[in-house]
């Protein structure tokens, strides 16, 4: 998903349920992007409360973008909203946590790409293949959320892309709903320019752009698989 496609969340509205106007809109994707960078590298740190109003007042805009960004960001898994005491950001992923995502994940994505390897469009592949060779381009970033921003918004598109190419609505729905993508780069923002993940991607596109359903779920659990350890081996050394 590109940084600012809210496709998936449907475009902010106001309280009628209207769309917002261009202007009102690139301001609402402004803050939101603003303050999903401050949160992804922990200038709010995780389990802070987030106060609406230092934000209105650090961003320089009313607090009515920051209330819609927050909504937002509650849909990303990336704060939570608790009774009487406004916004939080959420804990980090424990290890029990990231091993429970990343089963989820094992149980839906492998499907999604065997159908997807069946069910794609030539749209489809088209739209996948150039997920997967665009984020050749972003290799290699590291560091602030805004440096690495479009390599993990590539990410979840690539992921996105083969879930939608399924032809399972829910299927899909469920693998967006994850959101997995922030959550792990939430955990570490070290990239390599020989990121085995871009290999890993290829292996799958290749098996759907084939149509073989087998090799691509087997290519895709093989991803997720090294994905987990990749990622419990930085915890281990942390």
């Amino acid at each position: 998903m590109p940084p600012n496609d809210t496709s998936a969340l449907g475009a902010p509205r106001d309280g009628h349920g209207r769309g917002l106007s261009p202007a009102r809109q690139a301001l609402s994707d402004s803050v939101y992007e603003n303050i999903k960078a401050m949160v992804m590298d922990h200038e709010i740190t995780p389990g802070a409360r987030v106060s609406i109003e230092a934000l209105a007042r650090a961003l320089s805009v009313s607090p009515t973008p920051i209330r819609e960004a927050l909504a937002r960001l509650e849909s990303d898994g990336l704060v939570v909203k608790r009774p009487l005491s406004g916004y939080r950001t959420t804990e980090l992923l424990t290890r029990q946590g990231l091993e429970e995502l990343f089963e989820m994940r094992q149980l839906l994505e492998p499907r999604a790409a065997a159908l997807a390897a069946g069910n794609a469009s030539e749209a489809q592949l088209d739209g996948i293949e150039r997920s997967a060779e665009e984020m050749q381009s972003h290799s290699g970033t590291a560091g602030r959320y805004a440096a690495y921003r479009d390599f993990a918004a590539l990410d979840q598109r690539f992921h996105d892309a083969i879930a939608q190419a399924s032809g399972r609505p829910l299927l899909a729905d469920a693998v967006e709903r994850l959101h997995s993508h922030l959550h792990i780069f939430r955990l570490s923002s070290v990239l390599d320019a020989e990121d085995p993940t871009l290999a890993e991607h290829q292996r799958v596109l290749h098996a759907v752009l084939r149509r073989n359903p087998d090799r691509a779920a087997e290519a895709m659990a093989e991803h997720l698989a090294r994905s987990l350890r990749r990622q419990l081996s930085q915890d281990d050394e942390s």
